[in-house]
């Protein structure tokens, strides 16, 4: 009784998610700054955002990726082990049994006599049932199930990560040989030149410094390639690695992507508030709030006595006697275990406690703040990269619209050799700025859908408890 009115209730804060927190700011829950723009739509993002390409073979890798990664196996385990503690934690309210036993053989050397000795035996069953009175178990359940949720969180920012950076690589394979291509038409264009030079050189029209410069021309785009082949090879081998393969067992179709995957419309964006509940990252922010404001509790519950139910039976007596009535022993009983006179020391610890939850909290709130800015940030460089690819799309339009005319004023010996070579420069700083641009934008949107945290409610719902 006297137990009971010391401790009274559960021992600490009852957690709720505090009123200042940076995610209950009205700008944090709205519409997105930078998405005022025709390439983003307010509907909700889809959990397998990957299939707005429409794109079986990216579909396949995302799969094979979720499957085998070996982060996202790692991320498996560490999850299991967090279970586990959870259960750990669970038993500890539970009756905890012992068993103890053991035979001895004494001689009473004292008296001087050569007495032959007693074989004495013990065999006993120890039982207790803790009464958490004060709540100390109670809370340290809540935290080893709020430390398990934000692991389960972390193990969903792998496979947003993982479905993010497959894509990524993907699109990036994709991109190189994009820009390949686009160099390989500007090396075509620059080698008829070169061929028309030689001819005209041939022919006495020409100069051999004509000719020097066509190749010249030709020479410096060609180099751009082995580059961009590079490019690509890193791309697939970042590839296998996701797939869990070594990296020699890249896709050989990915090798091949002859055009770079585009999502037809614009992009479903939603807003601040589902933003930050989809964010693995801010979940796992959340729930070690949770389990910090927890241990304020298992701390301020070292202010009161531990009060358990124990109980024990068993055999004690002389072996030859064993199992005889006298030989039973039976104890049972309230114990109480209280260390009144450091409670110093248990303020303390509570402090500690607090100041952990603070540090949480600040921790939870940079979380929010960041994903808001990681996400407004990509949706702006997405936008721009657009406008650029647009552009520069109209820039080399134009620079092939030139380079035709200049190539025919000089067929017909109306316009001079260099505005030629000039006209085809352009063309090809045109060609090659536009192909990087739209490698830009297909990484951006990359970036994006990381930034915008979906794909992990695909396979691994969100445990329950969490918000």
């Amino acid at each position: 009784m006297l137990a009971a009115g010391l401790a009274g209730c559960t021992a600490g804060p009852d957690y709720h998610l505090p009123e200042r927190a940076a995610i209950n700011a009205p700008a944090a829950q709205g519409k997105f700054d930078a998405a005022n723009d025709t390439s983003f739509s307010a509907a909700d993002l889809p959990a397998r955002w990957w299939r707005l390409y429409n794109d079986a073979t990216l579909d396949g890798l995302i799969g094979e990726a979720l499957a085998a990664n070996t982060d996202l196996r790692a991320a498996d385990a560490n999850l299991r082990a967090a279970t586990a503690v959870v259960l750990q934690a669970e038993a500890q309210r539970t009756v905890q049994t012992s068993v103890e036993g053991g035979v001895a053989l004494a001689r009473p050397y004292a008296t001087g006599l050569p007495l032959p000795g007693q074989v004495t035996y013990d065999a006993t069953v120890n039982g207790t049932l803790p009464i958490d009175l004060a709540g100390r178990i109670r809370r340290a359940i809540e935290a080893s199930q709020a430390d398990a949720a934000a692991v389960a969180a972390v193990r969903d920012e792998v496979r947003v990560t993982v479905a993010a950076t497959t894509t990524r690589a993907y699109l990036a394979a994709c991109a190189a040989n994009l820009r390949i291509a686009a160099a390989q038409r500007v090396i075509h264009i620059q080698q008829q030149t070169y061929d028309a030079t030689r001819r005209l050189e041939k022919g006495g029209r020409g100069t051999a410094f004509d000719t020097t410069r066509a190749r010249t021309a030709v020479e410096q785009s060609a180099a751009q390639v082995p580059a961009l082949v590079a490019a690509r090879q890193a791309a697939l081998y970042q590839l296998a690695t996701l797939l869990g393969r070594p990296p020699a067992d890249y896709p050989r179709a990915v090798e091949a992507c002859a055009a770079l995957p585009a999502i037809a419309g614009p992009l479903p964006v939603g807003d601040g508030a589902a933003l930050l509940r989809r964010r693995p990252d801010v979940r796992a922010a959340e729930r070690r709030l949770a389990a910090a404001t927890a241990r304020i509790g298992v701390a301020t519950a070292n202010l009161y006595p531990q009060v358990s139910f124990a109980g024990s039976l068993g055999f004690i007596g002389p072996l030859k006697g064993f199992g005889e009535g006298s030989d039973f022993n039976l104890n049972l009983g309230p114990l109480m275990s209280w260390s009144f006179p450091n409670r110093r020391v248990a303020r303390a610890q509570i402090a500690q406690a607090g100041a952990a939850a603070d540090a949480a909290l600040a921790s939870f709130d940079g979380s929010v703040l960041g994903a808001l800015r990681e996400t407004e940030t990509a949706l702006a460089a997405y936008a721009r990269g657009r406008e650029q690819v647009a552009a520069l799309r109209r820039a080399r339009d134009s620079a092939a619209t030139a380079t035709g005319q200049a190539g025919k004023l000089f067929r017909f010996g109306r316009g001079g050799f260099l505005d030629l070579l000039s006209a085809q420069a352009t063309l090809a700083n045109a060609e090659v700025s536009l192909a990087a641009a739209q490698a830009g934008v297909a990484d951006s949107e990359a970036q994006l859908f990381l930034a915008l945290g979906g794909g992990w409610e695909a396979e691994a719902p969100a445990p329950a408890g969490q918000p």
